[in-house]
């Protein structure tokens, strides 16, 4: 009987949630338990879960996003009516949990990787953004909102990657800026302070649009842009390369070499081609050339005014050494 009970809510649900108002929504993620334990579970399309979580889910991964901490699962339950991803206009949105229904809206998009959404009011994590249809606008998170373009392209894509051409940007009012450009990528042309005009022949007004263009495009994949520097206008032609940090990954453009870091600047990852520099998984970060760095923010901001090498002073228990790494 209870089970007939659910599957008639979530039938109601899906054919007239539209009508019914965001309380509805918060019934359906009640019904499918799509938050449990402070956790995002949802219930999507042919028969699997989407996981946001910082811990390795204890269930058979199919599929993974370190960058984003997004997780596919099996859905044991089978639910009839998953959360679908909403491709219509949005005449508003609410931030749903299994308690409160907060609405709003974005009020400022995610750029990439490294700046997730933000929204009107003051949100209650875990929660889900839905419109008013119950349909995806995005998953609530302690660090901001992920939004629906990132999920659609994880739950679509075979195997998660992401392009890159070096550079990092952001919106002053309507210009895109670069922030900061990674010397380490072969022929990378742009410098900090470069404003970004087209990409591909369209005219670029936001980062968020230009950052998914860039991210979400083949690697390897050539693009043309044009850029004002100074009172300049110029013409560079790019191939992206493959993307190595950014989200919930250290973002220092020295991952482009091999090598990553945790919030305490400890390394965490080296890749086989930063094995020639002989570190060490545990070795912490101190001093970028002859500055003293304290977050992943300094590292990116002296690497990224480096023209040639870069110096690294490491600790590893009771001594220090240098790296120089180019």
């Amino acid at each position: 009987m209870f089970r007939l009970f659910i599957a008639l809510n979530l039938l109601f649900l899906n054919l007239f949630a539209c009508d019914g108002g965001f309380d509805f929504c918060k019934l359906k993620v009640n019904d499918t338990n799509a938050i449990k334990n402070q956790q995002l579970q949802i219930p999507v399309e042919k028969n699997k879960l989407l996981i946001f979580s910082k811990k390795i889910p204890n269930a058979k991964i199919i599929k993974h996003d370190p960058f984003l901490s997004l997780y596919l699962i099996e859905d044991k339950n089978k639910f009839k009516y998953p959360f679908r991803i909403n491709n219509n206009l949005t005449l508003g949105t609410a931030a749903v949990n299994r308690k409160m229904v907060t609405e709003g809206k974005i009020l400022k998009h995610q750029i990439g990787l490294n700046s997730f959404a933000t929204y009107s009011e003051p949100l209650s994590i875990p929660s889900i953004l839905v419109n008013s249809c119950c349909t995806l606008e995005g998953l609530v998170t302690p660090d901001g909102i992920i939004e629906k373009e990132f999920i659609e392209r994880f739950l679509k894509i075979k195997e998660v990657s992401y392009s890159d051409i070096g550079i990092r940007v952001h919106n002053v009012k309507k210009a895109v800026i670069v922030d900061s450009s990674n010397p380490f990528m072969k022929n990378n042309q742009f410098k900090k302070d470069d404003r970004i005009l087209e990409f591909d022949g369209k005219n670029v007004i936001d980062s968020a649009t230009l950052m998914r263009n860039i991210l979400f495009s083949d690697i390897g994949s050539t693009h043309k842009l044009k850029i004002k520097r100074g009172k300049k206008i110029l013409t560079v032609n790019v191939k992206s390369q493959k993307r190595y940090g950014g989200g919930y990954l250290s973002d220092t453009f020295l991952e482009f070499l091999g090598i990553s870091f945790d919030k305490n600047l400890c390394t965490v990852k080296i890749e086989k081609k930063a094995q020639h520099y002989k570190l060490k998984i545990g070795d912490q970060l101190l001093q970028v050339n002859t500055t003293k760095i304290r977050n992943e923010q300094d590292i990116l901001e002296i690497v990224a005014n480096t023209q040639k090498s870069v110096k690294l002073l490491f600790q590893r228990e009771e001594f220090q050494f240098f790296v120089t790494v180019n």
